[in-house]
């Protein structure tokens, strides 16, 4: 029997993987946890050229790595904005009234209304949130779709406030509290579900698609937050990718999958400095505990909670060294340190740029992971985009309905 042609997502699925797999030992390694990359011996002009980019490229080239690159001397900057270059998907052409997005933030308001444009309902649909929080997106659905919508949480509070505001707003709401990945969610899905699920976490959208698979619910579906997972190693969802990893030598851990989720663009200016803030003073301690230990080694240490980090420098100091067990000298001049760690900060955020730039290919290739799954299982399904990067980085959109 003749082999079908190569479908336009097969053939991005592949060539992707392979040169994911090829470029892994510049994009993988995280400069933050080197003193030197570990592939600057290899690409010792690239690595120069990248130390002497200005504030204002480095900013440029972190919000757009793939537009007009300064890298593409040294990698395959052009097939890479190639291969990740995705068509909105149809959307109607509607608005929603501004008072059914009271207690909602504008931001997210404004990528639910994006969301319901795009969702394609038929009469015979029954609409489920999945991960639903307050049940913000239900509302707006079951509001604008005039009909019932279920909506699953975990949290009981959420619950009660969801229903609350479905009571306040009048929208036909059902918040269930159930936990996703309990084995009884199965009760919730049958052949006639559409289940909608706005930026679900990791292991969480990846059940919703095996569930959705098992019970041939039709989905819709903007993942995010990959690396929120159980698994230390990825396990490619679909046949196609763990072939195709295996094939190229392709291998993710936990660390590695966090890189498709790094754009800061939507933050506020008081964040990212904050940010860069916490990340100098991570790098003034990691060359403090080098010598402290007398061992050339990155000693990772736990995240702080936005607004938790300590006001002095010396604070955050002690307070990453009793996580670890290391003992600061009473009058230990810590000045020098934090001066390197503000030099080692604009270092690594130049550096970095190498790993930006398949930011978005490891991104695409996650959903297009997904995609696989599902029309592996006999699914109609397609993904691109739902709307501008500038509103949410998590952009992609997968629509499956079983054929």
């Amino acid at each position: 029997m003749p082999k079908h042609p190569e479908s336009n997502t097969e053939r991005r699925f592949s060539r992707l993987t392979e040169l994911l797999a090829g470029w892994q030992p510049l994009w993988q390694p995280a400069p933050f946890m080197y003193r030197q990359p570990p592939w600057q011996s290899a690409y010792r002009e690239l690595a120069e050229m990248l130390r002497q980019l200005s504030d204002d490229e480095v900013t440029r080239l972190q919000a757009d790595p793939l537009q007009d690159s300064l890298l593409r001397a040294w990698l395959p900057v052009e097939e890479l904005a190639d291969l990740v270059r995705l068509a909105p998907l149809a959307a109607e052409n509607f608005s929603l009234p501004p008072a059914w997005g009271q207690h909602v933030g504008g931001r997210k308001w404004l990528q639910i209304e994006a969301f319901a444009r795009h969702l394609q309902v038929s009469a015979k649909d029954s609409l489920l949130e999945w991960c639903a929080g307050k049940g913000h997106l239900a509302r707006a659905l079951a509001r604008c779709h005039a009909t019932e919508v279920a909506a699953l949480e975990w949290q009981a509070p959420l619950c009660a406030e969801g229903r609350r505001l479905a009571a306040k707003q009048r929208a036909a709401v059902c918040m269930r509290q159930q936990d996703v990945m309990a084995p009884d969610v199965v009760r919730h899905l049958s052949s006639q579900t559409h289940v909608v699920a706005l930026h679900a976490c990791g292991d969480l959208h990846v059940r919703l698609l095996e569930l959705a698979v098992a019970a041939g619910s039709a989905v819709t579906l903007a993942p995010c937050c990959y690396h929120r997972t159980q698994e230390a190693v990825y396990r490619p969802v679909s046949a196609r990718g763990r072939a195709l990893s295996g094939d190229f030598g392709l291998r993710l851990n936990r660390d590695d999958l966090s890189l498709a989720v790094q754009e800061t663009v939507t933050a506020p200016r008081g964040v990212r400095r904050r940010r860069e803030q916490a990340n100098a003073w991570r790098l003034g301690f990691d060359e403090l505990q080098r010598e402290l230990r007398g061992e050339d080694r990155y000693l990772p240490v736990p995240s702080l909670a936005y607004g938790q980090l300590p006001e002095r420098f010396e604070d955050f100091c002690r307070w990453a060294a009793s996580r670890k067990g290391l003992a600061l000298p009473g009058a230990f001049d810590l000045v020098p340190f934090e001066r390197i760690g503000w030099q080692r900060q604009a270092e690594v955020a130049r550096l970095e740029l190498v790993r930006h730039l398949f930011r978005r290919p490891l991104e695409i290739w996650l959903v297009l992971d997904r995609l696989t799954l599902m029309e592996e299982a006999g699914y109609r399904a397609q993904v691109g985009t739902f709307c501008d990067a500038k509103l949410t980085p998590r952009n992609l959109f997968i629509l499956a309905r079983k054929a």
